[in-house]
């Protein structure tokens, strides 16, 4: 049966172990330093904080985890929701978790009305599951500045 489970910090080891292998996929165009991911699981393991952190599960057998936040967006009036990072362990890739997770969420938060993600277009498969659900590219790129 598949679920969710809210991450814990018991979790840090199996999900950093995770978090490792998305940071040295194709899903990711640039190396991020480890205290940020260090980081970013700390945050999602806090009692407050804006970012969720999920692990996947079927039965007692871990899949994957995933990171979400929500803010609210002007252009569309309302709550968007942003899925972070949505990994998959390469042995249960193509076997429906990817859509479970999203329909899962999806039903979880009636009041978001965007959701938003984002993928190398090399990244085929993910691009396939992701407009299979519904996704689709948006037109204008985005610029940052990192403090």
């Amino acid at each position: 049966m598949f679920y969710l489970k809210k991450m814990t910090k018991e979790m840090h080891d199996e999900v950093l172990a995770m978090v490792e292998q998305f940071y040295h996929s194709d899903a990711v165009s640039h190396p991020v330093p480890m205290e940020k991911l260090e980081q970013t699981f700390a945050d999602a393991v806090s009692e407050d904080s804006i970012l969720e952190g999920f692990v996947l599960n079927e039965d007692d057998t871990t899949v994957g985890f995933a990171y979400i936040t929500e803010y609210y967006a002007c252009e569309v009036g309302g709550r968007c929701l942003m899925f972070e990072e949505l990994f998959l362990k390469e042995e249960f890739r193509g076997k429906g978790y990817g859509t479970r997770f999203f329909d899962e969420i999806m039903k979880a938060k009636p009041q978001v009305r965007r959701f938003r993600l984002e993928v190398t277009r090399s990244n085929e498969k993910a691009v396939h599951l992701y407009e299979r659900l519904g996704f689709e590219f948006l037109a204008y790129d985005q610029m940052v500045l990192d403090r």
